[in-house]
C-alpha cells in the first residue's frame, strides 16, 4: 500500500506521544525544512513536527524531558531519573539515592576517584572500576547456563542469552524486522530515516555505521590492512583478499595437484 494513501495513528507510553500519517491533501500544513525537500508524511500530533519516517515519531517519548527511546522498557528505566528525591542543583536531574547523586555530580566536576593500578585509567563510579579490573585479571563471573561462554558483566550475559531464546525485543514499525540488540536496531533505523552520522573529514561522504567510515578512510590513507600470506599482496578490503586467494592461489594449488598426479 502506498504510504500517501495510508493513514494510521500510534499512541505510546502514558498516552503522551502519537503520530499520524498525512495524505497529499494535507500538504498545506507541511512544516518547512530548509535543508532538504524530501517528503515528510509523518506528523507528530503533540508537537506538530514532521518526519520522513514513522520510526522517529513512533518511538516512545518521555513526557518530562521529551527524550525518545527504542523500546517501552528503555523509557520505563529512564523515568526513574525524574522520580528520585535527590535532585542535582546544576542540571535538575533526579537520582534514586544519595550515593547516586554523589556519583552524578562527578559528571559536572570531572572527578574520577577510582584509578586502575595496572593501566592508570580512572573512573567516576566504583562499579565501572570493578568491571574494568576484570579485563586485567581475566575474571568473567557470569557464565551462560546453556553454553560454555562466560562474561565480565551481567548485562553482556543477558544480551547473549537472546542467542539461545531467540528473543528480539527491538522491533521496527516500518518494515517489521526485529533485533536482539539495541545497537543493531538503531543502525537499522537509519535505513528508513536516511541518517548518516559518520562523516568523512576529508571528503563529503557520510555513512550509517562507524565501521563503514573506517573502511572508507583507507581510500585516503592508502592503508591495505588485509595481507595475503602466500604472496604478500595487500588489499583494502577482506572481500578483495578472499577473491584474490580464490582466483589466484586456489588455481595454482589445483595445477600443482594435477602435476603430482601425472
Amino acid at each position: 500500500m502506498c504510504l500517501s494513501n495510508y493513514i494510521s495513528r500510534c499512541a505510546y507510553y502514558a498516552g503522551e506521544s502519537s503520530c499520524e500519517v498525512k495524505t497529499e491533501a494535507d500538504s498545506s500544513d507541511h512544516t518547512e525544512h530548509s535543508h532538504d525537500d524530501k517528503p515528510r508524511p509523518y506528523l507528530c500530533t503533540v508537537c506538530d513536527k514532521r518526519f520522513r519516517s514513522g520510526e522517529n515519531c513512533y518511538r516512545p517519548r518521555c513526557s518530562q524531558c521529551g527524550k525518545r527511546f527504542s523500546s517501552d522498557n528503555g523509557l520505563r528505566q529512564h523515568m526513574n531519573i525524574h522520580r528520585g528525591k535527590y535532585k542535582c542543583t546544576e542540571c535538575g536531574r533526579c537520582c534514586r539515592s544519595k550515593q547516586g547523586l554523589v556519583e552524578h555530580r562527578r559528571s559536572h566536576s570531572g572527578e574520577k576517584p577510582f584509578e586502575c593500578s595496572v593501566c592508570s585509567k580512572r573512573f567516576t563510579r566504583s562499579r565501572d572500576f570493578v568491571v574494568h579490573s576484570r579485563i586485567h585479571g581475566g575474571d568473567q563471573p557470569y557464565p551462560c547456563r546453556v553454553c560454555d561462554r562466560t562474561f565480565s558483566q551481567s548485562g553482556h550475559l543477558n544480551v547473549h542469552m537472546r542467542v539461545h531464546t531467540g528473543e528480539k525485543p527491538y522491533k521496527c514499525h516500518t518494515c517489521d524486522r526485529s533485533f536482539s540488540q539495541s545497537g543493531s536496531f538503531e543502525i537499522h533505523l537509519r535505513v528508513h530515516t536516511g541518517e548518516k552520522p559518520f562523516e568523512c573529514r576529508m571528503c563529503d561522504r557520510a555513512f550509517r555505521r562507524s565501521s563503514d567510515l573506517n573502511v572508507h578512510m583507507r581510500v585516503h590513507t592508502g592503508q591495505k590492512a588485509y595481507k595475503c600470506s602466500l604472496c604478500n599482496r595487500s588489499f583494502r578490503h577482506s572481500s578483495a583478499l578472499q577473491r584474490h586467494e580464490r582466483c589466484v592461489h586456489s588455481k595454482r594449488t589445483d595445477e600443482r595437484r594435477q602435476d603430482e598426479n601425472v
